[in-house]
């Protein structure tokens, strides 16, 4: 396609990606459906640049003040993720001027803002808590998140995989933290490969197998994963119980449910059963209060750990979201500890960074059930399932996982026992 079509193009689709009416990810999918004769390399283009604008919206939407045209063309061409000299062919000399002296601004040089490029309620709760570490994290949070992989350990081995990897000339070494994860060196499509259509990989963040593992699935138990969502945790446990026991994958939304039936066909999972329920108290949860070995709750969250790969939601959050999911969080917590059994697991997490959607709810609900939970010792359960340096892990009693110290995706999980 030639440039000057490409770049109208890209200029359309970042007008609707930043009206925020619906996540980013879901915008730049249906559009590109409605344009099924774009090749590869130019969708990957296009949704590169839009994640691109989202990461550094604040710096570009300050250097575009000095240009002209319209406010998103002026944007595209400052995040455009594609070869200079193409996109130089698209334009008017004087646009051409206007970037290379935008481009050549000293971003050091700038407000905080346009550094770290976070909205102001977001950045002072992180400086608030992780204080000296903010920019390294800010830092982080405004790079691409790269592909891990998990290994399905009902079907094969990290290093056989590996091997089927290389032979199809694509890099990838192990996970630091978990012991069933890869990483790719760059980003390839996967979903051709007989690796992944025999089930052996599932596309999954390291600090996402790392909650799974952290739950303990063993043989034969009976689990929750009380907020299935994609399902990738309900893989990643129903691969852990070998295919045996009852492994329960409860969420409010029958779409999201239907996805995860042919992960689980190409997984060779067969003890996962599908739940819709209509909320945390539905009819379908009472029959199984008391009969639990193991309950995961994901719950619903700002989703401010996944930055990496969903910078919308930086834009698309506030302060009066976030207080809404911690109220939704505290109610479906409360509900899913029912359903454990005496001496069962019960592992709350959120993929978020703030202490908020953390470890204040994880120390109310632990106050609110002294008389019945006790807290268990996330660093020596993760050490059991053969995480290395588990302690790094862990800040306090609680799992804490940063982009910027370990490469994953931000999650807060704490774990407790039913006495």
């Amino acid at each position: 396609m030639h440039a000057g079509a490409l770049l109208e193009l890209a200029t359309d689709l970042l007008h609707r990606v930043l009206s925020f009416e619906a996540p980013a990810d879901s915008v730049v999918s249906n559009f590109l459906r409605r344009h099924r004769a774009l090749g590869a390399r130019a969708r990957q283009l296009l949704a590169d640049t839009m994640f691109a604008v989202l990461r550094q919206r604040l710096l570009l939407e300050h250097l575009a003040r000095s240009g002209t045209g319209s406010i998103e063309r002026r944007l595209v061409l400052l995040g455009w993720q594609g070869e200079a000299s193409t996109l130089h062919s698209a334009l008017e000399p004087n646009e051409r001027l206007w970037l290379e002296h935008a481009r050549a601004v000293d971003a050091t040089e700038l407000a905080d803002a346009h550094r770290h490029n976070l909205p102001d309620w977001l950045a002072q709760a992180l400086r608030a808590e992780v204080g000296v570490e903010f920019w390294p994290l800010a830092h982080a949070l405004n790079q691409p998140a790269g592909v891990d992989l998990r290994v399905n350990v009902l079907k094969a081995k990290r290093e056989d995989v590996l091997v089927g990897l290389k032979q199809a000339n694509i890099d990838a070494v192990p996970t630091p933290y978990s012991p069933i994860g890869l990483r790719l060196t760059a980003k390839r499509a996967l979903h051709k490969l007989d690796v992944f259509l025999r089930g052996d990989i599932e596309v999954q963040d390291e600090g996402s197998q790392l909650l799974a593992l952290l739950a303990g699935a063993k043989r034969g138990e009976m689990v929750a994963d009380f907020c299935a969502g994609a399902g990738g945790k309900t893989l990643a446990l129903g691969a852990a119980m070998r295919n045996t026991g009852r492994l329960y994958a409860f969420d409010v939304s029958g779409h999201r449910l239907a996805a995860i039936k042919p992960r689980l066909a190409r997984a060779g999972l067969t003890n996962v059963y599908t739940v819709q329920i209509a909320h945390e108290r539905d009819p379908r949860i009472e029959a199984m209060v008391g009969k639990m070995d193991r309950v995961l709750v994901d719950a619903p969250c700002s989703g401010l750990g996944t930055l990496r790969r969903s910078p919308d939601l930086k834009w698309r959050q506030s302060p009066a979201s976030l207080r809404e999911m911690t109220a939704k969080q505290r109610a479906i917590l409360s509900s899913a500890v029912r359903l454990l059994k005496p001496g069962g697991r019960l592992v709350c997490a959120t993929c978020s960074l703030l202490e908020a959607e953390g470890e204040a709810i994880a120390l109310d609900f632990a106050a609110a059930h002294a008389s019945d939970l006790v807290a268990l010792p996330v660093a020596e359960l993760l050490a059991r399932v053969q995480v290395p340096a588990a302690e790094s892990l862990v800040t306090g009693n609680f799992l804490r996982l940063w982009p910027h110290r370990h490469g994953t995706d931000g999650f807060f999980a704490a774990a407790w026992e039913r006495s």
